[in-house]
């Protein structure tokens, strides 16, 4: 097996941070792993702080066959800091695992990830292995495919990466041609298709959206955890696109998953998020997220006219 490098992308944010780490420190395969950080540079001077704060403990970070820091200069934001990071790393390595500084990972995420981009590296229908299950209510199979991309733990390869298209309006065109908005959204039950047309500081749609629509369109599956080996800690609005909310919380996985499953969308875990979606009490407050985004965006382009 070769060991895929694991990217994580920083900000601000040292607690968050200190627990992502030291999760994947536990974990089977971290001495074999080589990661790489891209902290991102700070917005403003009042920032200035709590960055420097981050890097001053990035550099005590061990426990892995190798750290590679690379610090922002400049804030590029989050969408460009991991477009261009994880187009770097791939681009080098040709597959990588990516995270962010509010994911904490359950001992055996590397093992599964590791395994998975192994078993599909060349099934072209594969294009993204992930690690986050949401607390369905339904039982699931140990472990299953549905079509798109997802982004809180994944890992993918150059051939799929290369798939990602940076122009949310192509990409929403797309759908809208296809008339595929349903199917995009779940059944209806969560505005993919709304949060694609949204722009944000950089005028483009956030990158987990696109890197989904990109292989949705393109029919492309990723494999999920039957059992969640992700917890996303970031719910607590420190971050730049995660809400108060308690919602997402899941228990990790606590045994090695077997990875190998036939490569089929599979229609009760479509059902099971679809009703996942419908019980979310904070989905309005994500529109109104989007909108307000959108709206500051399109107000700068006429200010700066």
């Amino acid at each position: 097996m070769s060991i895929a490098p694991v990217v994580l992308f920083v900000y601000n944010r040292l607690d968050h941070t200190r627990q992502t780490i030291q999760a994947l420190q536990k974990n089977i395969l971290a001495e074999e792993s080589d990661l790489y950080i891209y902290a991102d540079g700070a917005k403003n001077v009042a920032a200035e702080v709590p960055v420097n704060v981050l890097r001053e403990y990035l550099k005590t970070i061990n426990g892995f066959k190798s750290v590679t820091i690379r610090l922002r200069k400049n804030n590029i934001g989050l969408n460009e800091n991991i477009i261009s990071g994880v187009t770097e790393v791939i681009n080098a390595c040709g597959k990588a695992i990516v995270l962010e500084d509010d994911l904490v990972t359950s001992k055996w995420f590397l093992r599964y990830m590791n395994d998975a981009l192994d078993l599909y590296i060349d099934q072209q229908q594969v294009a993204c292995i992930h690690g986050y299950l949401p607390p369905v209510k339904q039982k699931l199979k140990e472990a299953f495919f549905l079509k798109g991309a997802d982004c809180w733990g994944w890992g993918t390869w150059k051939r799929a990466w290369d798939l990602f298209e940076p122009d949310g309006s192509i990409l929403l065109s797309k759908i809208e041609k296809g008339e595929l908005q349903d199917e995009f959204d779940f059944g209806g039950t969560y505005p993919y298709t709304q949060a694609l047309s949204v722009l944000g500081a950089d005028g483009a749609a956030c990158w987990d959206i696109r890197w989904y629509a990109s292989a949705f369109l393109e029919n492309k599956l990723t494999l999920y955890p039957g059992t969640s080996l992700v917890n996303n800690i970031g719910h607590d609005n420190s971050g730049t696109n995660c809400a108060d909310t308690q919602s997402y919380e899941v228990v990790l996985a606590e045994n090695q998953l077997n990875v190998e499953v036939v490569i089929l969308h599979d229609e009760l875990a479509y059902n099971a998020f679809a009703d996942f979606f419908r019980t979310l009490p904070d989905l309005q407050l994500h529109r109104k997220s989007w909108i307000s985004k959108s709206f500051k965006y399109i107000k700068s382009l006429v200010v700066n006219q």
